[in-house]
């Protein structure tokens, strides 16, 4: 699998352009942007997809892409490296100082044992973004937010986040498969109004190769030891030969 894991701990939130104090992101979210100063992997490849989504966030409207692709193909990675892009100043001016906030859904709904107690969770997660005005929100699973606290008389956390894009408040990136997108997204007209797909296909090898080479030297520090290049080579041939995503 490439480039679908990040660190879940470790990065504050922080406050938005007015400097405001946001606990309940600061909680149940990560800050990719902040992760990217300094701890994150560099993302080798996908810098299509990585424009691709750049572009879309920069538009004044349907300006929230949805990552589709197989599990471990590099959906997070493409959210990562649009964070480093940030970090580095190598943005167009529409998105430029905003931070990638990854919202952790299981955190979320966690511990929500009563009706309206997840509906109330997510309307201050809300109430947080829209005082502010650089929050790019990263949903992996996005799909489950179909149904998600949805109890006995109770919203699901779809419809308390349509309003809030439909109306701007809210800008995301989404993340999910093509079955899921299929089976929850396209079945919801008002949902898939507001995201524009993006098709992460699986790495080819050369594609693989690239990445391994990239990522090499900081797995040699880690397990300290070498890996030459034919063993990379190796590893991406075998690996698309009898590992199937499928």
């Amino acid at each position: 699998m490439v480039g679908e894991s990040t660190e879940a701990v470790g990065a504050g939130v922080g406050g938005g352009s007015s400097g405001q104090k946001m606990p309940t992101l600061e909680e149940y979210g990560t800050n990719l942007t902040k992760l990217a100063e300094e701890k994150l992997d560099p993302v080798v490849g996908r810098q299509d997809q990585i424009e691709r989504v750049t572009q879309i966030l920069g538009r004044r409207t349907k300006n929230n892409p949805c990552l589709i692709g197989e599990p471990g193909v590099g959906k997070t990675a493409i959210a990562e490296g649009l964070a480093q892009r940030i970090t580095n100043g190598d943005v167009p001016e529409t998105i430029e100082g905003k931070k990638v906030i990854t919202l952790d859904m299981g955190l979320l709904v966690a511990g929500t044992k009563y009706r309206g107690e997840f509906e109330e969770r997510l309307k201050k997660l809300m109430e947080e973004i829209k005082q502010s005005d650089d929050i790019i929100l990263f949903i992996d699973e996005v799909h489950t937010l179909i149904g998600a606290g949805a109890a006995e008389g109770a919203i699901d956390a779809a419809n308390i986040l349509k309003p809030a894009l439909a109306r701007g408040e809210l800008q995301c990136i989404g993340a999910t498969t093509l079955d899921e997108y299929r089976k929850h997204i396209e079945k919801d007209p008002a949902l898939e109004r507001r995201f524009q797909p993006v098709k992460v296909p699986e790495p080819t090898v050369d594609e693989t190769i690239q990445i391994l080479r990239g990522l090499r030297e900081r797995y040699e520090l880690h397990h300290k030891l070498q890996y030459t290049d034919d063993a990379l080579v190796a590893a991406a041939k075998l690996s698309y030969q009898y590992i199937s995503i499928q």
